[in-house]
């Protein structure tokens, strides 16, 4: 599938499917369809962030007056921070800003940060939906930025909890957090474009194509997509879905990815555990067990088309030859990449491929929405709740009643 600035091919061999996988699917592709475009025109449901009439809970103006901050320190876990990281990393040549992310429990990090801005002014964007993530409060508190309140931006629900209570307490900047978005699928709300737009990202670039994946190709391609993972998820015969990317500008989006797969998805003895695998760095550690190990894996090829400016260059006075001379990282790359594939091909192990052919603010916004799509409708065709985590709420429940 070619749409623009990326290419999505789907090569997984008919043995692995069911035979009656259309009839058996269409129907529920057809419901999932219609009841997403309802939630996207919705106005307190998680699918209205596609809305291109999406309504912000602040007002731009207001946040011009933190544009001034050269370094700005992310504060969150899970989906309230993988968004904004995935932003970073995506389009970091485009950002004249230092970022932090503070996204699990490391005093090293921390300390490390405060000696280097002791008497530096950074920004401080605290995210938790809930408002009581408890690692959220501890780096919040360790950090310790709470006497100033003009460098803090708070972002939680409007709700009786903690983050809240201390905004309006300590007169912070605060900013609602919708209660219908959850973490993972608030990317392209209040938690990942506030910071986006504080790094200089042109936020209207990112939502400017977010509901391409529901047109011609790109939809055709989500139809079968999601059709095929529904049916190999309930085959069971798989169990791990391994990221191998080769774009290093794609690796926080994959993480973002993999929470998005795991916590939409894992539910009632079901799900695939998605794994991020740097290549071709893992090709000499992992790609044995890939091709000749269990054949409980399904694999996602992630790569960026780019021409490379590093060029090899073998000093003929050295009077050696080699089949790398002359040749640019991206094509080697690119070799190792086609030979994986081919082996894949030969070894029918089951393989999508994801090209990325421009590094922009609209092709991260389409891979954020066309991602969200697919596992949504692949949660509805199990008839899986893609929307909870309620493991998840349980292991915050007995951490709060250890600690309390």
């Amino acid at each position: 599938m070619g749409k623009n600035n990326l290419n999505f091919k789907n090569l997984i061999s008919k043995k692995y499917l069911s035979k009656n996988l259309n009839s058996k699917y269409t129907k529920g592709f057809k419901s999932a369809q219609l009841q997403i475009e309802k939630d996207i025109l919705s106005k307190n449901k998680t699918l209205s962030v596609l809305n291109k009439d999406y309504q912000f809970n602040f007002k731009f103006k207001n946040l011009k007056q933190f544009s001034k901050f050269k370094t700005i320190a992310i504060i969150g876990m899970g989906g309230s921070i993988l968004g904004a990281e995935a932003i970073e990393c995506f389009l970091k040549k485009k950002i004249r800003k230092n970022l932090y992310f503070f996204n699990d429990l490391n005093e090293e990090k921390i300390l490390n940060f405060k000696k280097k801005y002791k008497n530096q002014k950074a920004l401080f964007i605290v995210v938790s939906k809930s408002g009581n993530t408890i690692e959220t409060i501890t780096n919040l508190f360790l950090l310790n930025p709470i006497k100033n309140k003009k460098n803090i931006i708070i972002i939680t629900e409007k709700k009786n909890n903690f983050l809240y209570l201390l905004s309006k307490k300590l007169n912070y900047f605060y900013i609602e957090h919708k209660e219908f978005i959850g973490g993972r699928y608030s990317v392209l709300s209040e938690p990942g474009i506030i910071p986006a737009y504080l790094m200089g990202i042109n936020i209207l670039k990112i939502r400017s194509k977010i509901r391409e994946s529901l047109k011609g190709k790109l939809q055709t391609f989500l139809k079968d997509s999601a059709i095929k993972l529904a049916d190999l998820m309930n085959s069971k015969k798989f169990n791990n879905l391994i990221f191998l990317n080769y774009s290093p500008e794609l690796e926080k989006f994959l993480f973002w990815c993999q929470q998005l797969i795991a916590e939409s998805l894992g539910k009632k003895n079901k799900g695939f555990l998605p794994v991020i695998s740097n290549v071709p760095k893992d090709h000499h550690s992992l790609m044995q067990l890939y091709l000749d190990g269990p054949k409980d894996k399904i694999f996602y090829v992630f790569s960026h088309e780019n021409k490379s400016k590093k060029i090899i260059n073998i000093d003929k006075k050295l009077k050696l030859n080699n089949f790398l001379n002359g040749r640019d990282l991206n094509s080697i790359k690119n070799a190792q990449k086609n030979a994986l594939i081919k082996s894949f091909k030969k070894n029918n192990i089951p393989f999508r491929e994801f090209k990325i052919k421009k590094i922009n603010e609209e092709t991260l916004g389409k891979l954020f929405s066309y991602f969200i799509l697919e596992i949504v409708i692949t949660g509805k065709l199990l008839k899986i709740n893609p929307f909870d985590q309620p493991a998840v709420e349980q292991v915050k429940t007995y951490t709060k009643n250890l600690l309390s």
